[in-house]
């Protein structure tokens, strides 16, 4: 059996998703919904926890369920794992996006103990899914594909659509973005031919080859957009798109809590210019050789 749990963020539906699969969660969502994922749980303890990857919106209940269930397991990507252990340089990090509001947004954000944390890298199979390794998105983020159902558990890397609209939006906030390795990961969830894909931001999406398309689409025009535009045109264009997307002013805030359109130009900012400073500096060393 498989469920989805609305955490209801902030008070709204449809901007956070947990997943439950036969008692293991795909990503508990942060410790501010935590109080409505155990009531979608009806109480039951889960048997495990995996996580796509560690940011707040996904990952940031993880140190506090295992203080409630002691003996969970939590599957993590190895790269994240020190971060969980240890959420230190996590939290840094994304206070310099969010400031004084991660208290609101997020919650607490407690370690969790070494003897908890089981770590993958790309191949594995646990808990009956089958997980592989699928950055772009983030440098530690893993998806999962439910064998007995086909159903795959993509957190970020299937982009964030706001229902019942339809726009594809990818989440590009920094510091990993990569628009290359994200490219090679939709090849991989295109090659497990899932039944569907399950979204964290927001529910389920069944036809999945449209869908890789979708987002496809969503990482090059956005990726282009931030490029050769700018800040300001990269904001605009986002907004008007989902806009154009959105039933009501209710959908667009939805849209935006979940993907903020300053910190998806951040991400791609980021991105481009540590591109532009890598190709200077192989032109620097290729200039050196040759003199």
């Amino acid at each position: 059996m498989s469920r989805t749990i609305d955490v209801m963020h902030l008070g709204r539906d449809r901007v956070i998703a947990a997943h439950e699969v036969d008692g293991v969660v795909i990503d508990p969502g942060p410790t501010t919904c935590l109080d409505t994922l155990l009531e979608g749980l009806d109480g039951e303890q889960p048997r495990a926890l995996l996580l796509t990857h560690v940011h707040l919106d996904h990952a940031g209940a993880t140190g506090a369920l295992v203080r409630r269930f002691p003996q969970l397991p939590v599957y993590v990507h190895e790269r994240g794992a020190p971060h969980l252990i240890d959420p230190a340089k996590l939290l840094a990090s994304a206070s310099k996006l969010y400031g004084d509001d991660m208290e609101r947004l997020w919650g607490e954000v407690a370690p969790v103990p070494v003897a908890n944390v089981r770590t993958l890298s790309g191949g594995e199979t646990i808990e009956g899914f089958r997980v592989a390794y699928t950055p772009g998105h983030a440098s530690h983020h893993v998806s999962f594909l439910h064998e007995a159902s086909g159903d795959a558990y993509v957190g970020d890397v299937g982009g964030v659509t706001i229902p019942p609209g339809k726009l594809a939006v990818a989440p590009t906030p920094p510091p990993d973005i990569d628009l290359e390795l994200w490219s090679e990961s939709l090849d991989t969830l295109a090659e497990w031919g899932a039944s569907s894909l399950r979204l964290t931001h927001f529910g389920t999406i069944g036809a999945v080859d449209e869908r890789i398309l979708r987002v496809r689409e969503a990482l090059v025009r956005s990726g282009e957009r931030a490029r050769a535009h700018g800040r300001d045109a990269f904001i605009a264009g986002l907004e008007a798109e989902v806009r154009d997307d959105a039933a009501d002013e209710g959908a667009v805030e939805r849209f935006f809590q979940a993907a903020p359109p300053e910190q998806l130009w951040l991400g791609l900012e980021r991105y481009w210019r540590k591109r532009a400073e890598a190709q200077a500096g192989r032109a620097a060393e290729a200039g050196i050789e040759g003199g």
